[in-house]
C-alpha cells in the first residue's frame, strides 16, 4: 500500500486499486493515463466508469505497475482531489471493518465518507441559497450548470455530465461545491443550534430617575404592569440580564403584563447565546477544581493509563465524569496530540456540547447526522489537516482521517445507539474505537454510570483499568426510589387511568414547590395497536408483521418498521362492527391523560414526533429548561446526556415493557434505562425522588435500582450468561435469510443451516422467525451462530462461514434469497 515514486522519468504505466462505494467483494484495478501519473497517490478519490454506465469517484487503496490478470483494465477518467482525503491507518481500519463484521469494503467506505465525498452519477446536486455569492467569475461550464440548477432546481451528476457533454465534470463540481455555489442534496439536515434566551431591557427612555417616576406615573391603572417594573428595577441591581421568568417570579406579574410593556415599547427583548448551565453549575469555569472523589479518580485512571490501553471509569449519575474528561483532553492538547469524545447521540446530548466549547473553543469540531453533508465535508477537511484539535461525535466520528491522536473517550459506553443495525456494515462505534487506539498506539476511557456487563467483565478480569466513582458531585445526593404496585393500586380504586394516587400527588407538590417532573414511557404515539372488541382483529401494516400505532397528531395509524400509514380504523374490516378498541398506550395518550387528571399543568412532549421539526429537539429542551414546562413526557429520548438543575421528581409510567422483552440484554438494558432516566432528578442540592409503576413489584431489577446496586446485578447477570451461554463468554453471530416468499425464506433458512453444522455443529440454533417475521414485505429467517470465546479461531469460524455462504449462493435453489450477517448482534 505505499506510494510509488512517481516522479522516475520515463512513461511508465501505473495501475490503481481501488475501493468503490459498492457491496463487491473484491476491490477492482484500473489503469492511470500517463497525464495523470503525478496525481495519483494512495487516499486520492479519482473517477472510474463501472458497468455500462454507472461513474463513481472511488478512494485509491494501492497503486502498482502489475496489471489485473483476469480483465483488461479501463482507464481512470480524472483524479479529483490534490492530496489524500483518507490516509492509510483508515483504510487499514476499513479493512478490519470489513473483516470483523463480515461485510465489503466498498459498505465500510459507503458509510466512512461523507455523501460529499463519496459523489456519484445519481448524486444529486442544489444550488445555494446564498445571495452574497458572485457568479461573475465563474468559467462558462460553472455558470451553465447553476443556469441549469436555477430553471431546474435539481441535478444529477448524469444530468450535468449530458449538459456539459464531457464526463470529467467532477473537478469542476468539487470547485462549485469548495466555494459554496453548490449543495449536496443527500439529506440537508440542520446545524446543531446554540440555546439562546429573551432578556428584557429598559427602554432608554426610562434610564433617568425622572423617566422611571413618570413611567410608573402613568402605569397607575395597570398594578401588574407597574409591579413588573418594580420587579425590574429591583433585580437590574444584582443581575446583568433579567428573564421574563424572573420578573414574573419576583412580581407575581402575568406574562400577559410583561407582553403588554413590550407591545408599548418599555421593555425591549434581546435574545443572547447562553450555556445550559447557568449559574448554579461550577462546570462554566475552565479553573474548576475537582472534588476529593474526582481527584482520585483522575489520578487512578493515569496511573491505569501507564499499565493498560483501556480503562473504564464506573460514575454513578451527576458524579462529575465530564469535568474529568476535560482534565483528561487538557492533558492530551499539552501534549501536541488530539482526542475524540465518542457520545451515542450527538443531538441529545447539546449540553456537553456546549461544556467543551466553552473550555477549547475552535479547537473543538463536532460531526454528527444534524449537520447537512457540506458541514461533515467540511470537518472532515479540517481534521485532515490537523485544525480541529477535538472532535466531538456519534458513532460515526471513529471514521475521521485522525493523525496524531491521543485520546478516546467514549462517554456512556453502554448505550445501544453506538451499534450500526442497518444498513452494513453493522459495526460497534466504542469496540472500533478501540481498535482505532490501537492503530495510534494511544488510550481509551470508557465511561458509564450502568457499565455493559462485558465491559465490566473485561474490567474485573483485568483486561481494563478500573476506576470507580460512587458520589455525586458538589451537595448532589443520589434520587429515592420508590416502587407503586399498579395492582394493588387498582385493587384498592387508587390508580387514575394510568397515574397511581402516590404519583399523581407528587406531580402536584412538585409543581407547587415551583419544581419540574419528568414522566418516562418508552413508547411514541398514542395507541401501540386497535383492536376489534368482538372478534379481536388488530390493525396490521400491509408491509409487515407489526400492529399499527395510532398517533394523535397526524390522527393516522403508523407503521414504526417502514413507514407505511393510514386512516384510523373506525369499524372492523374483520366482522363490521364498530367496537376498535386502544390497547396499551404511549406518550400522546400519557400527555392526554395527564391533562385530564391535573388541567392547570404546562405538560411538554419529547419523542420522535415531537422533534421533528427544525431545531425541534432543541425548542422543546429549552423551553423545559426554561420552566415553561412543568412536566415533560418523553421516550429513551430524556434518559441521554441531559441536565436540568430545576427536575427533583422522575416518573416511570409503567416499567413492564423494558424487563420482559424478550432479550437476553432485557434485564440489563431496563436496569441501565431506569438508573439512567432517574439520574435526571436531584442533580442540584435538592434531593431527587423516583416513582416507578409496575406489575411486578418485587422483580430483582427494580430492587436493584431502587438499592442503587449495579453490583448485584452484574453478578446475577454475569451467572447467567455463563451457564446459558452468551457474552461476555461466548460471541454471537446472527444471519437473517430474507426473501418475498414465506416458503422459499423458509427452506433456503434450513439448507444454509444445514451447510453450517456441517463444520460448527450444535454451535448453529435456528432457523427460526424473529419476533418481528416480515418487514418491507420480506419474511425473515434468523439463524444464530454461538461461539465459544475460548480455544477457538473466530477467524477460521468466519472463513467456514464464508464457504458456506458461498455453496449456498450458488445453489440456484436459493437464487434473490438475501443473507444479511451480523456480528455481535447486541
Amino acid at each position: 500500500m505505499s506510494q510509488l515514486d512517481l516522479t522516475a522519468p520515463g512513461r511508465v504505466t501505473y495501475f490503481v486499486e481501488v475501493i468503490l462505494p459498492l457491496a463487491i467483494a473484491k476491490s477492482y484495478t484500473y489503469r492511470v493515463p500517463f497525464e495523470l501519473n503525478d496525481k495519483v497517490a494512495v487516499g486520492v478519490r479519482v473517477i472510474v466508469q463501472f458497468g455500462k454506465n454507472k461513474i463513481y469517484s472511488a478512494v485509491v487503496k494501492n497503486i502498482t505497475t502489475e496489471p489485473p490478470h483476469q480483465y483488461e483494465a479501463k482507464y481512470i477518467l480524472d483524479v479529483v482531489d490534490n492530496d489524500p482525503i483518507v490516509n492509510e491507518t483508515q483504510l487499514q481500519m476499513w479493512d478490519w471493518i470489513a473483516e470483523y463484521y463480515m461485510c465489503y469494503v466498498g459498505d465500510v467506505m459507503q458509510a466512512a465518507l461523507p455523501a460529499a465525498l463519496k459523489m456519484a452519477s445519481e448524486t444529486k446536486i442544489v444550488a445555494s441559497d446564498d445571495p452574497n455569492l458572485d457568479r461573475s467569475s465563474l468559467s462558462d461550464k460553472g455558470y451553465m450548470i447553476l443556469e441549469a440548477l436555477d430553471l431546474a432546481g435539481e441535478l444529477t451528476v448524469n444530468d450535468v455530465i449530458k449538459i456539459l457533454g464531457q464526463k470529467t465534470v467532477f473537478p469542476l463540481l468539487r470547485s462549485l461545491f469548495e466555494h459554496g455555489y453548490i449543495l449536496i442534496s443527500e439529506e440537508i439536515k440542520q446545524k446543531y443550534k446554540a440555546k439562546t434566551k429573551a432578556f428584557l431591557r429598559l427602554a432608554s427612555e426610562f434610564n433617568d430617575p425622572d423617566g422611571r417616576r413618570e413611567l410608573l406615573d402613568s402605569l397607575n391603572r395597570a398594578p401588574k404592569q407597574q409591579d413588573a417594573i418594580i420587579a425590574f428595577l429591583q433585580l437590574i441591581k444584582t443581575k446583568n440580564d433579567v428573564s421574563r421568568q424572573d420578573i414574573m417570579e419576583v412580581s407575581g406579574s402575568g406574562a400577559g403584563a410583561i407582553t403588554a410593556l413590550i407591545d408599548k415599547g418599555v421593555f425591549t427583548v434581546e435574545e443572547k447565546v447562553v450555556s445550559r448551565f447557568e449559574g448554579t453549575d461550577v462546570l462554566l469555569s475552565p479553573d474548576f477544581s475537582f472534588s476529593p472523589a474526582q481527584e482520585q479518580a483522575f489520578d487512578e485512571i493515569n496511573n491505569s493509563f501507564a499499565e493498560k490501553d483501556v480503562a473504564l471509569l464506573h460514575g454513578v449519575t451527576a458524579s462529575g465524569k465530564t469535568q474529568i474528561y476535560i482534565r483528561l483532553i487538557e492533558a492530551v492538547l499539552r501534549e501536541g496530540k488530539s482526542a475524540l469524545y465518542l457520545l451515542p447521540e450527538i443531538a441529545l446530548t447539546a449540553q456537553i456540547t456546549e461544556r467543551l466549547k466553552l473550555h477549547f473553543g475552535d479547537q473543538l469540531g463536532v460531526y454528527h447526522s444534524k449537520f447537512n453533508d457540506n458541514e461533515r465535508a467540511e470537518v472532515w477537511h479540517k481534521v485532515n489537516k490537523g485544525e480541529f484539535k477535538i472532535v466531538i461525535g456519534a458513532r460515526s466520528s471513529v471514521f475521521l482521517p485522525f493523525h496524531n491522536l491521543g485520546l478516546i473517550i467514549v462517554d456512556e459506553e453502554h448505550e445501544n445507539s453506538y451499534k450500526q443495525y442497518d444498513p452494513a456494515p453493522r459495526y460497534h462505534a466504542r469496540d472500533t474505537a478501540i481498535y482505532l487506539a490501537h492503530q495510534h498506539q494511544t488510550k481509551v476511557l470508557l465511561g458509564s454510570a450502568t457499565p455493559s456487563v462485558e465491559s465490566y467483565y473485561n474490567a474485573k478480569a483485568g483486561k481494563y483499568g478500573l476506576i470507580e466513582l460512587t458520589e455525586r458531585f458538589g451537595e448532589a445526593k443520589l434520587p429515592t426510589i420508590e416502587i407503586v404496585d399498579i395492582a394493588e393500586a387498582g385493587r384498592k380504586e387508587e390508580m387514575y387511568s394510568y397515574f397511581s394516587l402516590k404519583l399523581l400527588k407528587a406531580i402536584e407538590e412538585t409543581v407547587q414547590n415551583k419544581e419540574q417532573v419528568i414522566l418516562f414511557q418508552n413508547r411514541r404515539g398514542h395507541t401501540p395497536f386497535l383492536q376489534c372488541g368482538t372478534c379481536g382483529y388488530v390493525a396490521k401494516c400491509v408491509n409487515c408483521d407489526v400492529s399499527l400505532t395510532y398517533h394523535k397528531t397526524s390522527n393516522l395509524m403508523h407503521c414504526h418498521y417502514c413507514g407505511f400509514s393510514e386512516e384510523l380504523v373506525q369499524t372492523c374490516p374483520a366482522c363490521g362492527l364498530p367496537n376498535m378498541q386502544s390497547k396499551g398506550f404511549g406518550t400522546e395518550r400519557v400527555e392526554e391523560e395527564l391533562e385530564i387528571q391535573l388541567p392547570d399543568l404546562r405538560i411538554g412532549r419529547l419523542d420522535l414526533d415531537s422533534t421533528k421539526g427544525k431545531y425541534g429537539f432543541d425548542k422543546v429542551i429549552s423551553a423545559f429548561d426554561n420552566q415553561e414546562f412543568d412536566v415533560l413526557i418523553g421516550t429513551q429520548m430524556i434518559t441521554k446526556g441531559l441536565d436540568f438543575g430545576n427536575v427533583s421528581l422522575i416518573g416511570i409510567i409503567n416499567a413492564d415493557g423494558m424487563i420482559n422483552f424478550p432479550d437476553f440484554r432485557a434485564y440489563e438494558r431496563a436496569f441501565s434505562l431506569f438508573s439512567q432516566v432517574s439520574g435526571r432528578a436531584g442533580r442540584r442540592q435538592s434531593e431527587g425522588r423516583v416513582i416507578i409503576q409496575t406489575n411486578t413489584p418485587n422483580h430483582r431489577i427494580l430492587e436493584q435500582v431502587t438499592n442503587h446496586d449495579y453490583m448485584a446485578m452484574f453478578m446475577a447477570e454475569i451467572t447467567e450468561r455463563k451457564n446459558y451461554q452468551y457474552p461476555p463468554f461466548y460471541r454471537l453471530i446472527k444471519l437473517d435469510v430474507k426473501h418475498t416468499d414465506q416458503d422459499l425464506v423458509h427452506d433456503a433458512a434450513k439448507r444454509l443451516a444445514s451447510l453450517l453444522r456441517q463444520q460448527l455443529a450444535e454451535r448453529v440454533l435456528g432457523p427460526e422467525p424473529p419476533l418481528v417475521a416480515r418487514v418491507r414485505n420480506n419474511f425473515i429467517q434468523t439463524i444464530t451462530l454461538k461461539i465459544e470465546r475460548k480455544n477457538i479461531s473466530i477467524s477460521k469460524v468466519k472463513e467456514l462461514i464464508k464457504q458456506a455462504l458461498l455453496h449456498f449462493e450458488l445453489d440456484k435453489k436459493n437464487k434473490g434469497v438475501r443473507v444479511q450477517i451480523d456480528v455481535d448482534p447486541y
